[in-house]
């Protein structure tokens, strides 16, 4: 189950996500333009400018992306279907605020989902997907030095992206996008992003050698235990709210 807080709304419709929304137009110009709106505000939330029980105001998506309302509505019926935005009669439109339930279910649909990529990926052993893993890692890295720990989680985003990206499946990579929407949300219902992402960069690296290594099997397995010790990290997490 999902919950949501309806009481929130965006401190500053002008901010940094609708600044970065603006940036997507030229994406949004392509055909089909819901589809891309929702593409764009997903990515939002990925990239965690969007937070949970944030109010997304129609008029001021609709003048950042320059499409019609009518546009930026049926994208967010979309995002609603999704379970990343709840819709409000007579309130609009917010970013959902995920529960322990959301945690679960969102944790057996990647528990399916990355292990398998590792291990039957069509571009498993391609060095252009393998190399993601590797950028993202270092993305990681970089982050952590400079003490970026926003930037260390977006990294690992990136990094469980890549892993999907081996399986070479575009309708993964977009069940994938969903996923890690969601995820996104439940961090940031968490406190100590630091304590939190910073030991799984070592799990990042240690994956990523594995599966340069061609060691499938092993990554594999390394990738589902990884997700169960971050699921019971998080649920232990939520426990305390």
């Amino acid at each position: 189950m999902v919950t949501y807080a309806l009481d929130v709304t965006i401190a500053d419709p002008a901010g940094a996500a609708l600044a970065s929304l603006a940036g997507a137009r030229a994406l949004v110009a392509r055909a089909p333009a819901a589809e891309r709106v929702a593409d764009a505000v997903r990515n939002e939330v990925v990239e965690g400018r969007l937070r949970p029980g944030g109010r997304l105001p129609e008029q001021a998506l609709s003048h950042a992306l320059g499409v019609s309302r009518n546009t930026v509505r049926e994208a967010l019926s979309q995002l609603v279907a999704e379970r990343v935005l709840v819709r409000e009669p007579n309130r609009g439109v917010f970013v959902a605020v995920p529960d322990a339930d959301a945690v679960r279910d969102v944790y057996r649909a990647r528990l399916l989902i990355e292990p398998a990529a590792v291990r039957e990926g069509e571009r498993a052993d391609d060095p252009e997907a393998v190399g993601r893993l590797r950028a993202a890692v270092q993305e990681g890295r970089a982050a952590a030095a400079r003490a970026d720990w926003p930037g260390v989680a977006g990294a690992n985003q990136h990094f469980h992206r890549a892993l999907v990206g081996l399986a070479g499946s575009e309708r993964l990579d977009q069940q994938m996008a969903l996923l890690l929407a969601e995820m996104r949300l439940v961090f940031h219902r968490m406190s100590g992003v630091r304590e939190f992402h910073e030991p799984y960069l070592d799990g990042n690296d240690a994956i990523t050698r594995l599966v340069e290594a061609g060691e499938r099997e092993r990554a594999a397995r390394e990738v589902a235990s990884y997700l169960r010790t971050a699921e019971a990290q998080i649920l232990a997490a939520f426990a305390d709210l």
